[in-house]
């Protein structure tokens, strides 16, 4: 099992009608890799994105994870499988606390999610869990504040929390650090370092970020028009005259 990839896109194609979003895309990868996916505006990253999540079903091609083939498993069974995303508009409860936000992920990853009254033993091994995504995440501080009060970034750490909560295998990140400042990307970029080095979680993550990308990935995957441009190693993807040409050229 160790040798198995941790996700294979095989081939995919998604059309809406006549319109063909992703055309026949394939992309491998390794346990413990942090791959970034980029393009220009319309290459059809999201699209693709919502494939290997499972919010849409592709047209033709699969999607194998841990060497199962969950093409056509919907969005909860994928989480089953250890599968965890999160979103370019960042999906928190406002009106709830930090603390509140975690818990309900860590009692929703227990199987708790139903149940009206927990046994102390249950309720001790929630509290452990949700005490130790606050510390992993560096939010313990602000476990008591609503998260709509919060800045952006903080509000988006404690989403990458409740993903964590679900204890997965890969993490797909879907725009961490869209809409942020300086010091706010600079934190969520240190978190995702942090995931990826220190934890060796497998990360997916889509991303505008020139810089942060080719800090932080191991390899780059380029859409263009929805097809595959390139795909390799920061410095492979830097040196392209194909990438330079349809998106890094752009990018200052």
């Amino acid at each position: 099992m160790s040798d198995t990839p941790m996700l294979e896109v095989r081939n995919v194609t998604k059309a809406f009608g006549s319109l063909i979003a992703v055309r026949e895309v394939s992309l491998t990868v390794q346990r413990g890799e942090l791959r970034a996916i980029i393009g220009p505006n319309g290459a059809g990253k999201t699209t693709f994105f919502n494939l290997i999540s499972g919010f849409f079903p592709p047209t033709r091609g699969q999607i194998v994870f841990e060497g199962q083939d969950v093409t056509n498993l919907a969005v909860p069974e994928r989480v089953k499988k250890g599968m965890a995303r999160t979103f370019q508009i960042t999906e928190v409860f406002p009106e709830l606390t930090v603390h509140e936000n975690v818990r309900i992920a860590v009692e929703v990853a227990s199987g708790f999610a139903l149940r009206p009254r927990l046994s102390g033993s249950e309720r001790a091994g929630v509290n452990r869990a949700l005490d130790q995504l606050l510390e992993r995440t560096r939010i313990t501080d602000k476990a008591s504040r609503l998260v709509g009060e919060l800045a952006h970034g903080d509000q988006r750490i404690v989403e990458i929390a409740m993903a964590l909560a679900l204890k997965p295998r890969l993490l797909l990140l879907d725009e961490p650090t869209a809409g942020m400042g300086e010091q706010e990307t600079f934190e969520i970029a240190g978190l995702i370092r942090r995931l990826h080095r220190d934890e060796n979680y497998s990360i997916v993550l889509v991303e505008h970020d020139m810089r942060l990308v080719f800090h932080l990935a191991d390899r780059i995957t380029v859409l263009a028009e929805g097809a595959l441009l390139a795909d390799g190693t920061p410095s492979d993807i830097a040196a392209n005259p194909d990438v330079q040409a349809a998106y890094l050229g752009h990018a200052a």
